[in-house]
């Protein structure tokens, strides 16, 4: 019973989601709105329920069989991506390079804050 709860409340959050992005016309995909939608209310809950927590580690026990689909794709359409190469390459470096830098700048900044709070 505990899985069942926990995926219904995964897909009532993809769902409403969908029901967003479609309902505004927002360039954002439904499962991404779907995911702020739960990170909102876990953080009003302030605590994962153990249902969801379950659930999800279920799901992240398998996550590597999701990129399958993907490796399948590159090797189907690997002519198509060759002629791309260099914008693809280009923009996978550069967007690696930006999310790293803007993750050491948000990790500099929650530093500064816990030590200036006092915490370890």
């Amino acid at each position: 019973m505990p899985l069942i709860m926990g995926m219904s409340v995964l897909l009532a959050c993809q769902f409403a989601g969908e029901l967003l992005a479609r309902g505004l016309a927002m360039p954002v995909p439904g499962p991404v709105l779907g995911m702020v939608i739960l990170l909102v209310g876990l953080i009003v809950r302030g605590q994962v329920p153990a249902s969801l927590r379950q659930t999800g580690e279920g799901l992240l026990r398998y996550l590597t069989l999701l990129f399958v689909p993907a490796g399948v794709g590159l090797m189907v359409h690997a002519r198509l991506i060759g002629m791309d190469l260099v914008p693809i390459g280009v923009t996978l470096v550069g967007s690696t390079a930006l999310t790293l830098a803007v993750t050491g700048w948000v990790l500099q900044r929650s530093q500064r804050r816990r030590s200036a709070r006092g915490e370890p």
